[in-house]
């Protein structure tokens, strides 16, 4: 039984997030990847399983190279999440924006 990995497992992980940083802008290979990290080879790879099984990434095959590219469509996913508290942090900032300014007027 293969278990869909869960998106936000995948993101709490700071080399996952420096991948899904790289590959944002352009397709990469896995050598290509790892040659930014200062670890072997075969973790790097795991990282890029976990991001693949998670479809933060989706792989093409280009002959015999397979590139990793960014899945913007499952970032958003993320994003949907965060957004209801992103706007609930503005609006208690607005809120005390607003009393500080009555409290300085005085």
């Amino acid at each position: 039984m293969n278990l869909r990995r869960d998106v936000f497992q995948a993101i709490a992980d700071p080399t996952r997030r420096a991948i899904l940083l790289l590959v944002a802008s352009q397709s990469m290979t896995a050598g290509a990847i790892a040659s930014n990290f200062d670890t072997a080879r075969p973790t790097v790879s795991k990282h890029l399983q976990i991001l693949t099984e998670c479809e933060l990434l989706e792989q093409t095959q280009n002959g015999r190279e397979v590139y990793y590219h960014f899945n913007p469509n499952k970032m958003k996913e993320v994003a949907d999440f965060i957004e209801p508290f992103r706007k609930m942090w503005d609006d208690r900032f607005n809120k005390i924006e607003d009393i500080m300014k009555k409290y300085k007027s005085k």
